[in-house]
């Protein structure tokens, strides 16, 4: 049975941390690891939980973006080997405690952890303030934030499926980076397999650029919109976001912010489903010349995928390259800035993307483009939640993190974005089953279990409950 997230664990001392272990003390040697299907840039929090009495406050939990999406990832990753496939970052201070990186090593994953003795831990408190299990949070020590630089140099950098929780503008400016340090590290492998073929004398001058691990690829990259910065003075920087990655995942709450409404229904004081399929249908409509993907999760109610139906370029070749008119190469909207008319995001003023190439292409939009013009159909489908019975919903904290490493992991191993929902929805159901983390077990056939099931039975269970066609 592996250590579970609440402090009462026997034998462990809620309080003891490891100090300055070895484990914990330098990054963890990962360069065995086979390729990574998932990273994320989420941070890792040790959350308090401070109930309305008489209940006692939990403690010493596990929590943080980072931790629930990898968990999201780790759920359809078995050990020992598709376990290895998930990286993240551990930020470990003088305060951290033993039980937690005992769990987390129970996962088998390539975290890598950094233990720095001058810092504290990141902690994080979450309070009832009422009745109405209406939870506030607060950063309880500094906040110590991953950055694009932190997986340089490490097979994290190399993930398929990137995950992110950020502002619009931090999305950009992290996509940015993590191309360059893609690219840069593909050219000094290039480099090097180069000189080194030369010194061997090699006459094979055959290019196996297709199987080469150390190539340029571009990830896939699922943003999930920061809640405060989710507010209509933000719609125009998330619309210049959404061409640079491939899923955005607000939830409805916070898909409503952008829009100015609160999302729920004024009668009923639920989550309405018109209102997230109103706010993605004018959210997706402003670029009417591409294919966008939103993921809204919505609670009780499951989550809505859209995709707007639309095409993609040919990127042109630098042979008969135009001229571009002062079209700054970061601005994918036509020069709309802050003081543009918010009204007029609805008008149909994307710039057409034709003219750009990949030298002019920052964020690698077209580093994976087919020849020619491809066709997108689009797709408007809700998914329900996993759980129907509302006592099994413990503490919902950390169920859409989960959602989005369950949902970028299945995409990272070729599966469709409805498929991925549905990983996704699974993965969120066993988060919110408890307070922390669900337990890691194995049945009587060897075989992992998570809160004593199989993830395969219950992911194969709600395919065909919803009859998703896989």
């Amino acid at each position: 049975m592996a250590v579970n997230g609440n402090p009462e664990v026997p034998g462990q001392s809620p309080n003891e941390s490891d100090g300055a272990s070895d484990e914990g003390s330098e990054w963890q040697d990962i360069n065995d690891t086979p390729l990574i299907d998932f990273v994320t840039l989420g941070m890792f929090i040790i959350d308090e939980i401070e109930y309305p009495p008489p209940r006692p406050p939990s403690t010493n939990i596990l929590g943080g973006a980072g931790s629930y999406s990898a968990l999201g990832a780790r759920l359809f990753s078995p050990a020992p080997d598709l376990s290895r496939t998930v990286g993240w970052i551990v930020d470990q201070g003088s305060d951290f405690p033993q039980v937690i990186t005992h769990l987390i090593n129970s996962w088998s994953t390539s975290a890598v952890f950094r233990h720095d003795p001058t810092r504290l831990t990141t902690r994080g408190w979450n309070g009832y303030v009422d009745s109405s299990e209406r939870r506030e949070f607060k950063y309880t020590t500094p906040k110590k934030r991953l950055t694009a630089a932190d997986l340089a140099g490490t097979p994290l950098l190399k993930a398929k499926a990137v995950h992110m929780v950020c502002s619009p503008n931090r999305c950009k400016e992290l996509v940015q980076e993590i191309i360059t340090l893609r690219k840069r590290e593909a050219r000094l492998a290039a480099t090097s397999r180069f000189s080194s073929s030369s010194s061997n004398n090699d006459e094979d001058d055959s290019d196996d650029s297709d199987n080469d691990p150390n190539a340029y690829t571009r990830p896939l990259i699922i943003w999930e919109p920061v809640p405060d910065l989710c507010t209509p003075f933000e719609l125009l920087n998330c619309t210049n976001a959404l061409p640079l990655i491939d899923i955005c995942s607000p939830n409805h709450a916070e898909l409503a912010g952008f829009m100015g409404t609160d999302g729920l229904d004024p009668e009923t004081g639920q989550i309405s489903v018109e209102q997230v399929e109103r706010n993605c249908e004018q959210l997706l409509a402003s670029m009417p010349l591409a294919t966008y993907t939103l993921v809204v999760r919505a609670g009780e109610k499951g989550c809505y995928v859209a995709r707007n139906g639309g095409r993609r370029k040919e990127p042109p070749t630098k042979k008969g390259k135009k001229k571009k008119v002062g079209l700054d190469a970061r601005n994918f909207h036509g020069g709309l800035q802050p003081d543009t008319d918010m009204m007029s995001l609805f008008a149909g003023l994307l710039q057409d993307m034709q003219d750009r190439d990949n030298e002019d292409d920052p964020f690698g939009r077209f580093d994976d483009a087919e020849d020619g013009i491809e066709a997108d159909p689009g797709i408007e489908r809700w998914l329900p939640a996993y759980h129907t019975d509302a006592a099994k919903v413990v503490d919902p904290t950390g169920g859409g993190n989960t959602f989005l490493g369950g949902l970028a992991v299945a995409l990272a191993r070729g599966k469709s974005i409805e498929e991925a929902c549905a990983w996704g929805s699974v993965a969120a159901s066993f988060a919110i089953e408890q307070v922390g983390v669900p337990e890691l077990g194995t049945d009587g056939e060897g075989s992992e279990t998570w809160n004593g099931e199989r993830v395969e039975e219950r992911l194969r269970g709600y395919v065909e409950r919803v009859g998703l066609m896989t």
